[in-house]
């Protein structure tokens, strides 16, 4: 059995579940995964550079990329496929036979996550909180969802307005609105997204006032833990259709195992485990 060495570097990662879903495809396609959680304990790019570097000396195989070292990690990059060099941000990286490769499979994963929720649904006039690293990934997604227009709102102007330029440089309608614009904007908007940490449970909460949901057609968080985040509950008691969090990280996930083994998994054989493992039971979470 062939051995594959991961991790995931990032910060406040003890409850991730990435390490079950490796291990669990591995066991599924004749791999015998490890898989390390390694947080830094800092943001910065020193220790995001030190933390890789040891990845590589210890011989693994690749990583994944979590908050708040996607952007960073770009850096350390040296051959970014197509999404790194159109999202800015990586999440996946390939640390086999020397170089470093980078994918992006936030943004691959949304894409699969949200069609898996809503089929051809257009995603329409957006919202988005949040233009870090994920961020990023979907913003860009959006646009292959059927995005017609994204509006970002980042308490990091400067962040927001990079991201915006970012999308609008690919021929999409974008552009940042400000906290007095923020109400406005979530009623006319067809969808509304979560691309911050404010929820996770390392930084409980909600980014959006409960009372502006309802009249809009979706929602999606990119928090998974919990599966069951203010945002989504509140999106869900307005009637609003779910995408959550967990859709984008089972989604990432598969695509990144491909990008490890070259091997395509059955994402439907993979749920259907992962599900009964864990007894998952939430609203937002079914098996298609």
């Amino acid at each position: 059995m062939k051995q594959l060495k991961l991790g995931l570097i990032g910060n406040s990662i003890s409850q991730s579940r990435a390490p079950f879903l490796h291990k669990m495809l591995g066991d599924i396609y004749g791999f015998d995964v490890s898989y390390d959680l390694k947080d830094p304990g800092q943001s910065d790019k020193e220790a995001f550079k030190t933390m890789l570097q040891s990845l590589r000396n210890d011989g693994f195989t690749g990583c994944n990329v979590t908050f708040p070292f996607k952007s960073i990690a770009v850096e350390f990059v040296d051959e970014p496929d197509e999404a790194v060099r159109e999202v800015g941000a990586t999440n996946t990286l390939y640390l086999a036979n020397g170089a470093v490769k980078a994918t992006n499979t936030d943004y691959t994963g949304f894409i699969h996550g949200y069609k898996a929720q809503r089929g051809d649904k257009p995603a329409g006039e957006v919202l988005m909180l949040g233009a870090g690293g994920v961020g990023r990934a979907v913003a860009f997604g959006l646009f292959h969802c059927g995005a017609t227009k994204l509006n970002i709102f980042d308490l990091n102007i400067e962040g927001a307005e990079a991201l915006a330029a970012a999308v609008r440089a690919k021929g999409y309608n974008a552009e940042v609105i400000s906290k007095e614009q923020l109400a406005e904007t979530a009623k006319a908007a067809n969808g509304l997204v979560n691309c911050t940490p404010v929820g996770h449970y390392a930084t409980p909460g909600i980014p959006l006032d409960p009372e502006l949901f309802g009249g809009q057609e979706w929602a999606f968080d990119a928090v998974y833990v919990p599966l069951e985040t203010e945002f989504l509950t509140a999106a869900h008691e307005a009637g609003l259709d779910i995408v959550s969090g967990f859709d984008l990280f089972f989604h990432q996930g598969i695509d990144a195992f491909d990008t490890f083994t070259g091997i395509k998994a059955d994402g439907h054989e993979a749920l259907g485990r992962f599900i009964e493992e864990f007894d998952i039971q939430s609203t937002f979470i079914k098996l298609k």
